[in-house]
């Protein structure tokens, strides 16, 4: 568990250190044509300030530092500026800035067992020093092996588009924001035990493999003709229904069954027609 500690200030111990090597080189300077036993203080002051100048460590704006005493942890300083530890203290820097994560693309299946390519990038830093220390190896390789398990696990838990799953709630290309609110609590899972925090994770490329890339356009060409060519039909029929009920009401001709069904196929060609339909004037009857 992590332990926050707030060492001294090491500016004090900065200047005993200094008055120390003074000293330590004005006993050698006085020591050398007098007596040996000003090498001696001479001696014992300058391991002294290198010993004291050990304890000194000088921390960055969000970084920190893990302490450790023979093997045991200490405590995290997470404060910035100059402090004074005890000498003996083993320490290792770490950085809690905010880092980015460019994932490579992945070549996975999706839900219906389509072959995709999917990359994300994130913004992670470390939270909780202690398990970034001591309960992973590396915490920046396994944020790389962790996140790469889990952009794999989300594209393989939801299908790509709704041509194949009709009822599918949620696709990977329409999810939106509730596909990267998964992702990133998928990644807090995997990484909280490093002690990552995942502060955003967006899906940064998305497409089929291109092995099918070619006949997966093809299919949503035709889905969305065949959509267009619904909405066409259904708005024809309607048309064709009030054009008839408006001739009815109103008397203005008398149509047999014959006749309406001459007139809706006409309006039909009219109206579904690709292109504008040429007219023909008819200079005599219908049966003739």
């Amino acid at each position: 568990m992590e332990k926050i500690l707030k060492p001294m200030s090491g500016y004090l111990t900065l200047v005993i250190c200094l008055i120390l090597f003074v000293a330590a080189v004005y006993f050698f300077v006085s020591g050398v044509d007098q007596s040996i036993t000003f090498v001696v203080l001479s001696m014992l002051c300058f391991l002294t300030s290198c010993f004291f100048l050990k304890g000194l460590m000088i921390i960055q704006p969000n970084h920190s530092r893990v302490l450790n005493f023979f093997g045991k942890y200490v405590g995290s300083v997470k404060e910035n500026g100059l402090f004074f530890i005890n000498p003996l203290y083993s320490s290792q820097k770490m950085s809690l800035r905010s880092e980015n994560l460019q994932g490579q693309t992945l070549k996975v299946n999706d839900k219906m067992g389509n072959p995709i390519e999917i990359a994300v990038v994130m913004v992670w830093k470390v939270g909780d020093t202690y398990k970034a220390a001591f309960d992973v190896e590396r915490y920046s390789d396994f944020v790389k092996m962790q996140s790469e398990a889990a952009v794999r696990h989300l594209a393989m838990s939801f299908p790509y588009d709704n041509l194949e799953d009709d009822h599918a709630p949620i696709t990977l290309r329409e999810g939106g924001d509730k596909i990267n609110s998964i992702l990133e609590q998928e990644l807090t899972d995997r990484l909280s035990k490093a002690g990552i925090i995942i502060q955003e994770a967006r899906i940064s490329h998305l497409a089929y493999a291109s092995e099918i890339a070619g006949a997966m356009l093809q299919r949503q060409q035709a889905t969305a003709i065949v959509a267009a060519r619904t909405k066409i039909v259904e708005g024809a029929v309607g048309m064709v229904d009030l054009a008839l009920k408006k001739l009815s009401e109103e008397n203005i001709v008398e149509l047999d069954d014959e006749r309406k069904a001459a007139m809706v196929s006409n309006l039909m060609v009219v109206l579904c027609g690709e292109k504008a339909a040429t007219p023909i004037l008819n200079a005599g009857t219908l049966y003739n």
